[in-house]
């Protein structure tokens, strides 16, 4: 999602700043709204469910041999936040429409997206539509500002309490613990990029919605511009995040960019160094799921150094 924001919304809102005119006229106003909203829902609950994950390999009795979680299993979670926070975001679709203002000076006509819904909704959707209006601030304060952050801190906390400091000094220093603690400092660095990144938005919907009657329609475009680079800002950071800090995600990204530069040749070279890679894959940790053994090592043969 991160990177059809990317693609699709920053090329709009660029060229609508730099020629005055909206591209693709009403469907942007009214899409790319709902896309970074959409986006500030993926993020929440992803965070909210990679921390549930964290949680549960934490206090597992058996974490270390936890099995792979199966496919089918998280593409399911994985329609439910694409599918839930698609929904939520509903709402901006019929909110904004196209607008167009022509300048006392100059007489140029330039094209803007406004806050209001079409009278020609039916009755009971255009009523639903204003009370959304008149509550999308503290709408995208509680759901898409504390929840992640509260409920990742929550989480970490919880996880630390029932450890306790006996299981830490028990198993510090061991391969599991590492990649344990690796993973939760992944998702704390996604948390702390996330509040960071939409905080500013937060304090300016919370000013705008108090102050907005004192305020130039030039200060608040400029306000709407920030708030949205800050969201592209958030998008592009996040998967560099990702590649950087997991590193069988890192691994994996390489391994694939490698093999589509080269044709995929069936050279020794290639293949011996994917045969390496799935070695180290399958040894250390996936990104959120810990892959036991599925048979037991070889015995070594008497006089090696082992």
């Amino acid at each position: 999602w991160d990177f059809l924001i990317l693609f699709f919304c920053l090329p709009v809102v660029i060229f609508n700043e730099i020629t005055k005119k909206r591209l693709l006229g009403d469907l942007s106003c009214r899409v790319v709204p709902f896309m970074e909203v959409s986006s500030l829902g993926v993020t929440t609950f992803s965070l909210c469910a990679l921390g549930i994950d964290r949680f549960h390999a934490a206090t597992s009795p058996q974490a270390s041999t936890r099995p792979i979680e199966q496919c089918q299993s998280i593409i399911a979670k994985l329609a439910v936040i694409w599918v839930g926070s698609m929904t939520l975001s509903v709402p901006e679709v019929l909110l904004w429409q196209l607008a167009q203002d022509t300048s006392p000076v100059s007489g140029v006509v330039t094209e803007y997206c406004t806050m209001k819904p079409s009278s020609n909704l039916p009755e009971s959707i255009y009523s639903l539509v204003l009370t959304y209006q008149n509550a999308r601030m503290w709408w995208y304060f509680g759901c898409y500002f504390c929840l992640p952050l509260l409920f990742t801190i929550s989480c970490q906390l919880v996880t630390r309490r029932i450890r306790g400091p006996d299981k830490k000094s028990e198993c510090r220093g061991t391969k599991h613990s590492q990649c344990e603690g690796h993973l939760n400092c992944t998702i704390i660095a996604l948390t702390i990029i996330y509040g960071l990144c939409t905080t500013p938005e937060n304090v300016c919907n919370i000013v705008v919605a108090y102050m907005s009657p004192d305020m130039s329609k030039q200060t608040l475009d400029l306000l709407n511009l920030i708030n949205q680079f800050f969201l592209f800002f958030k998008c592009s950071v996040t998967p560099v995040l990702l590649l950087c800090l997991c590193r069988p995600l890192g691994q994996a990204f390489m391994d694939c960019c490698c093999c589509c530069c080269e044709g995929c040749g069936p050279d020794t070279t290639s293949s011996e160094s994917s045969a390496d890679s799935k070695l180290k894959t399958e040894m250390s940790s996936s990104i959120f799921f810990d892959k036991p053994r599925e048979t037991p090592p070889p015995l070594l043969a008497l006089g090696t150094p082992c």
